[in-house]
């Protein structure tokens, strides 16, 4: 079981990451760079620090460490849709697979998304913890609402769900006092929309690709089995 859950989430999350990477490279790369030279040119010689920390160079050696921490997040997500495939206790294909890839893409891109959009760097945001928990908690909530409306027997249940997906949204996310900064509205907006299209389809095919593996190894331990009874 586990040796399946760990062998398709490496797979599935290194092809999906290997599509993300490229993918990215010619939709939200270009905005974040024509973002750091709105940030650059806005900058004072004040507010510039003497030392300023380490940060991968430009050209490979920047697209290297994005791969990276691609490569990083695809397996740690595949990780997730295995366990999750394995915990419904329900037969899994690529297109139920793609199914649980939609509902991660809702609960860790659009959810938190719609309260905090992806931003770009320059832009002005509320405080950094705050944030971050209205994420995990919006993340969880999501999750949480999703298996309820999905697996849930009782309709007040389905009801809980509903209300739980709701209610992070309700509270509503944490915003700065006054928006602003050196990076346009406009290249903010196509950013935004850019990343989440963008990780809707890393998340359908990380979906589709985590399913059709766990279904091959499912296949495969069934066979063994049958071959050692038959022994």
């Amino acid at each position: 079981m586990f040796y399946r859950i760990f062998l398709t989430a490496f797979l599935a999350g290194a092809a999906a990451a290997l599509v993300l990477s490229a993918i990215q490279a010619f939709t939200t790369v270009p905005l974040i760079l024509a973002a750091e030279t709105y940030e650059h040119a806005a900058a004072t010689p004040a507010q510039e620090p003497a030392d300023e920390a380490w940060a991968p160079a430009e050209g490979i050696e920047r697209t290297l460490y994005t791969a990276l921490g691609n490569l990083v997040i695809g397996v740690g997500y595949a990780l997730l849709l295995a366990a999750c495939f394995a915990l419904s206790g329900q037969a899994v294909d690529g297109r139920r697979g793609l199914l649980w890839g939609l509902a991660g893409f809702a609960t860790f891109s659009l959810a938190p998304g719609l309260g905090l959009p992806p931003e770009l760097p320059g832009s002005i945001a509320a405080e950094l913890g705050a944030r971050q928990l209205w994420w995990l908690a919006t993340a969880g909530a999501t999750a949480l609402g999703l298996w309820l409306l999905a697996f849930a027997s009782a309709p007040w249940l389905k009801g809980l769900g509903v209300v739980v997906l709701a209610l992070p949204h309700v509270v509503g996310a944490p915003h700065p006092e006054a928006y602003g900064g050196p990076v346009p509205p406009e290249l903010a907006g196509h950013f935004a929309a850019a990343s989440l299209a963008t990780m809707a389809v890393f998340w359908a095919l990380l979906g589709w690709l985590a399913g059709l593996l766990y279904a091959r190894a499912d296949e495969r331990d069934g066979q063994a089995a049958l071959a050692e009874r038959a022994a």
